[in-house]
Order: C-alpha cells, then sequence, then structure tokens
C-alpha cells in the first residue's frame, strides 16, 4: 500500500461470526517494526462489512491489521432491552451484566476501576432496570476496558509506505547537461544551474539529469550509435567509469561536487527536486572492472560478457553480474553509492532498466535507503512485461513509467487507465506519464506535427498526477527519428551533444506552462483517483473527468486524438461523476483556451481543431441557488 502524508488509507473487511453476538473491529497500526499498536474504531457497514479510514501523520514505513472480537457488553445490553421490551422479568439477566461489568473493571485501575465496580453493583441490585445497561459513562467504560474475549488477529501485517507530497503529485523535466551550454563547448553542471529559471516557469518540480559520471573511452559509441572513431565524441552517459572514477565521481567537464551541491540548493529554493540517474552498469574502464573482476560474468574465452538485448549489442557496457558468489559485497557497495548521493543532497533517483537487476536486491536497497532518509523517493523504468512492473512497485518503487506513450487511441487510452485508477492495481502502482522519453519517439509524434505534441502533453498532464518530458526536445517539437520505423532520435543525445535554442518560443513552452499552472491550481488534477470517463459519439474525441477528495474541483478534459483533422461531436456528460443533478445549468470555463460555455443537461457539443488548441481543459462550475444563470459568452 502506497499513500502520502495526510491522505487517506480506508480500510474494509467482512467480519462474521456464528451466532447473533455484537462484534467490534479495530485497525490497529504502527511504524514498522513499533512495539505499541495505536487503534483505530471500524464503522459497520451493514451485511457484515466493516471500514475504517486511517491517516498517516509523518514520512515512514507503518504497518495495520485487523482485531476483531464478540462485545459481550453490547450483546447482553441488546438482549436486556428487547427482554424489558417484552414486559419480562430482568433479575437474572442484570446479574448476568454486572458479572460482565466486574470482568471489565479487573482490567482498570484508579477511578475507571471504582466506577465500573459501582455499576455492577447497581446492576446487581436491579435499582434502575434496564436503563442501567445504557448510561453514556458505562459504555465508554466497557468499550475502554474490554476484556476482548476470543479476539481475532490475521497472521500478518499490511505494510503501508507514507511517503512526502512528491511521490503523489510531480512534474518532471529531464535534461543533459552536457547540452545545457552553449553550442561551442561542452555543457556543466553550473549550466543547468542557467536553466533552473525556464524548468521554473515551465512548472516542473522535479529535474532529472541522466548519469553524471565520467564516461568509458573503450567500445565508445559515436553520433548515432555509430562506432566511434573520433577523439570529440562524447559516449554514452550510460556507460558509466573511467580513470577518473566511477558511480561515486562526476565527469570532469561536468564539474565538481561543489557544483552539483550549488545546483541541488539553488533548484531546491525554487521549489524544485534535482534526479540522478541510478545506472548500475559499467563501461569496460569502470574502476570496478580492474578492482573486482568478480562482479562480471565472462564468456568461456575469459572475456566479460557486454550487455545485450538480442539482436541489439551494447560493446560499451558491461552489467552486474548479480549471481557473483561476491554478491553481498556489490550490494553494499551499490547502496553505499546511493547514500552518497544522499549525502549531497539528493532526494529523487531513477533506476534504470530495474527489471534486469533482482527483485530482492531492490527491496533491500530500496529499505535501506529510506531508513536512512526516509523522504528519498524512486522512478522505475521498467518498460516490461505488466506484472512485472506491479511487482516492482510492491518492493518499494514509488513511481513508475507507464506504456502511455503507445497508448494512442480512445479505446486503448480507456481501458489502460481504468486498469490503473479504478482496480486494486491503484493501491500501489503510482503511474508517470510520459510522452516522449530519449529512448521513444513515437510514430504519433513524428508524423503528428505541433498539434501531437500538444495533445499529448495535455493528456499526460490530465490524465496523471505525475507526468515528465525529455527536454527540450519535447516543447521544441523535435520529431526527427534517426531511420524508418524507428523509434531512435536522429542525432540523439545518447550519444552526442547538442546544441539547443534555449530562448526559442516558436515551440510549446507557453502551453506547457499552462498546462502546469492548471495542474498546480486544481486539486483534481493532483491525485489519479477521481478519473471517470464519460461517453462521446465521436471515437476521435475522449473526454474524461477528475474530481477533488472533497468534491469541490471538478476538471472536465476534452482531447481531440486526431492531429491532422477538426473533429466535433458531442460528449455525454455522466452528471452524478461531475456532482450535478439532471436539471442542473452548469458554466465550464476552458482554463486552457479561456472560453465560458453554458451547458445544459447531460449531452454538449465540442468542436477541437489541431491547428490550434486540439483540448479542452475545463473547470466545472455549479450553478448556486441565488444565481437565476450564468454570465457567460461562446
Amino acid at each position: 500500500m502506497k499513500r502520502v502524508v495526510g491522505e487517506t488509507l480506508s480500510v474494509e473487511a467482512d467480519v462474521l461470526a456464528d451466532g447473533h453476538e455484537h462484534l467490534r473491529c479495530v485497525v490497529q497500526h504502527r511504524p514498522a517494526g513499533g512495539a505499541t499498536w495505536s487503534e483505530t474504531e471500524m464503522r459497520a457497514l451493514g451485511n457484515d462489512r466493516w471500514r475504517a479510514d486511517l491517516a498517516f501523520p509523518a514520512v515512514g514505513r507503518y504497518a495495520y491489521r485487523l482485531a476483531a472480537w464478540i462485545d459481550r457488553f453490547a450483546t447482553w445490553s441488546d438482549e436486556l432491552a428487547k427482554r424489558a421490551a417484552a414486559g419480562e422479568d430482568l433479575t437474572a439477566e442484570l446479574g448476568t451484566g454486572a458479572r460482565i461489568v466486574r470482568a471489565a473493571a479487573d482490567a482498570a485501575s484508579g477511578g475507571d476501576r471504582e466506577a465500573l465496580l459501582a455499576h455492577a453493583e447497581r446492576l446487581a441490585a436491579g435499582r434502575d432496570g434496564a436503563t442501567a445497561a445504557s448510561e453514556p459513562d458505562l459504555v465508554a467504560l466497557m468499550r475502554r476496558y474490554d476484556p476482548r474475549p476470543h479476539v481475532t488477529t490475521p497472521p500478518s501485517e499490511v505494510p503501508v509506505t507514507v511517503e512526502r507530497e512528491r511521490a503523489r503529485f510531480s512534474t518532471w523535466y529531464e535534461l543533459f547537461p552536457r547540452s545545457a551550454g552553449p553550442a561551442e563547448r561542452h555543457g556543466t553542471l553550473a549550466d543547468v544551474r542557467l536553466r533552473l529559471p525556464l524548468v521554473e516557469r515551465m512548472g516542473f518540480d522535479v529535474l532529472y539529469l541522466p548519469p553524471i559520471h565520467p564516461i568509458g573511452t573503450t567500445e565508445r559509441r559515436g553520433p548515432n550509435n555509430t562506432a566511434s572513431h573520433d577523439a570529440r565524441d562524447t559516449g554514452s552517459p550510460w556507460a558509466i567509469g573511467a580513470p577518473a572514477g566511477g558511480h561515486d565521481a562526476i565527469h570532469p567537464e561536468l564539474g565538481t561536487l561543489d557544483d552539483l551541491r550549488a545546483l541541488v540548493a539553488d533548484a531546491r529554493g525554487r521549489g524544485i527536486d534535482v534526479a540522478l540517474d541510478l545506472a548500475f552498469q559499467c563501461s569496460p574502464d569502470h574502476p570496478y572492472v580492474r578492482d573486482h573482476p568478480q562482479w562480471f560474468r565472462r564468456r568461456p574465452d575469459g572475456t566479460v560478457r557486454y550487455a545485450e538485448n538480442p539482436p541489439k549489442k551494447y560493446r560499451d557496457v558491461y552489467p552486474f553480474d548479480f549471481e557473483t558468489e561476491d554478491w553481498r559485497a556489490l550490494w553494499d557497495e551499490l547502496l553505499r553509492v546511493t547514500l552518497f548521493w544522499v549525502e549531497q543532497g539528493i532526494r529523487v533517483f531513477r533506476a534504470d532498466n530495474p527489471h534486469t537487476k533482482p527483485f530482492a536486491f531492490w527491496e533491500w536497497l530500496i529499505d535501506r535507503v529510506r531508513a536512512a532518509c526516509p523522504e528519498v523517493i524512486f522512478l522505475s523504468e521498467a518498460f516490461t512485461r505488466p506484472k512485472v512492473m506491479y511487482r516492482l512497485a510492491k518492493l518499494g518503487f514509488t513511481q513508475s513509467y507507464t506504456y502511455f506513450a503507445w497508448r494512442t487511441s480512445k479505446r486503448e487510452l480507456e481501458r489502460y487507465f481504468t486498469e490503473l485508477t479504478r482496480t486494486p492495481v491503484r493501491e500501489f502502482f503510482r503511474p508517470n506519464l510520459w510522452p516522449n522519453t530519449p529512448d521513444v519517439l513515437t510514430e504519433q509524434l513524428q508524423f503528428g506535427g505541433r498539434p501531437a505534441f500538444v495533445t499529448r502533453v495535455v493528456l499526460a498532464a490530465t490524465l496523471g498526477a505525475s507526468y515528465g518530458i525529455y527536454g527540450p526536445a519535447f516543447e521544441l517539437v523535435e520529431q526527427r527519428a534517426v531511420a524508418p520505423g524507428s523509434e531512435e532520435y536522429l542525432d540523439s543525445e545518447k550519444y552526442q551533444r547538442r546544441a539547443w535554442d534555449w530562448g526559442e518560443r516558436s515551440g510549446i513552452r507557453e502551453v506547457i506552462a499552462l498546462l502546469n499552472r492548471i495542474r498546480r491550481a486544481n486539486p483534481a488534477l493532483q491525485t489519479d483517483r477521481g478519473l471517470r470517463f464519460h461517453a462521446t459519439d465521436n471515437e476521435a474525441l475522449i473526454a474524461y473527468s477528475k474530481r477533488s477528495a472533497d468534491g469541490a474541483n471538478v476538471i472536465l478534459t476534452v482531447v481531440n486524438l486526431d492531429p491532422h483533422h477538426a473533429q466535433a461531436g458531442f460528449v455525454e456528460c455522466d452528471l452524478a461523476e461531475l456532482g450535478l443533478d439532471t436539471d442542473d445549468a452548469f458554466q465550464v470555463h476552458d482554463l486552457l483556451g479561456g472560453g465560458r460555455y453554458l451547458w445544459r443537461g447531460a449531452r454538449n457539443h465540442v468542436d477541437l481543431r489541431p491547428d490550434g488548441l486540439p483540448a479542452h481543459v475545463f473547470t466545472v462550475r455549479r450553478r448556486t441557488r441565488t444565481e437565476r444563470d450564468f454570465d457567460y459568452y461562446e
């Protein structure tokens, strides 16, 4: 289970026993490893269903379990009232009640014990008849000192990870530091710091940097992943390690640890986290290859096995052998490296290809990092089978990349996001939606032009509470692929520096900045819960809404999924999901385009053109009783 501080965790259970006795149920909860349980009373929902709502006060690991037992006093009190109503003699029953109260007094002390014994005496004497059993003071004391006969608890506890707000709601911007400077030289971390005002203006709160470590020269790759023959080639940042150092070092051309600390501090002052890449692999020149040869798998001829994903070969990268007999030392070293960057102020990590490392390793590492610094957030970059992605989320990853980039039709989007937000998956899997990455330039972006980029960022920003873009490629509408049928960028930054025009205004930076302002102003867009799809009579139009937990903020988004043609049609709103009655007139204010419209009833018309803004992001305003109508314009 995953929650952020203050977010509600609702626990429900079917609790039943043979017979007609009354039951009591509680949820017991405590910090992981704590000695004392706190309790939250569960309330009966009917049909043997019980529920309690928990909220956790601080970041950390918690556990909860249920406890249930027969409430002897409530059962006796209910039967006593029925006997009294039937006119029966209550003498024996009052004596039974006195024994139940005395048993509770045995667990009490001080004034509470004396009060319970006094109540028992009154019951035994029969002075007040049936009314004695319902005195509020006695009822409260009996709930407090209930002996809990036959209390039942499950054999295991349920873990809950409670994280800071950014775990649930975050907006990521990926930037290669070596391309952050002017065209004529290698970029530095100081140059990245100069880009912070732009990142802040666009509304991003996580700045993710691909690996910043020294890059090996052996088998170094050149532009567009060609074999390198030029000393000026910069290589892939994921080929980590050189004589200048390994995973705990910074590439000399990027700067120093002091430069990184200054960047982290400046970013934090702007409300931005700097995220680093955990790419646990090495170039052939990494010091580990020399000092710990047992950490790498070898072929029969004695050479180290480089990374492969047939038919792809990555000769500049050596994967670790997590099955090495020296695995404990390897794990300890990778933990040391991670904690080293935590010491430099890093609180967010993106794990590269975590599904290619053991589940047990990640569970162990994340647990120990969070024990040292509970605020650390981990993003899983695992484009793999759904159940593997879900397993990584369950063992500790805060967020995960998704298949969003390849879900383009209305049917695909509705099915996928229903799975993520309306099934038990939502309790442990937090999606982070990326329309592009350095590895992913989808066909839709290659051929859809500016409208496709706007459409995809609107979908990412409004379907998910967390999303990210790889920039400046995205906001500058970079759409050139290296070859037909490939999703690789031409002149990819994975293999070379790029000279970006950081002052360029012809892209979609203003649209992205506006979307991020909308997200910050509307709580409905800051959670993955509350997402509901609405019918349209045109398959090129998708409509969905989000409501805040208190129902006060409602956002309705309508998107034209066709980047080439204008599309029009009717949206059939589920008014109940919008918090509206069937006869309501309501105003929708387009936060993206600025228009205000008066809608009546469930069925309303939209017309979206890709050459303008191919989407509406409406805030729904309900008419109050004092308003005869809305002021509006079309």
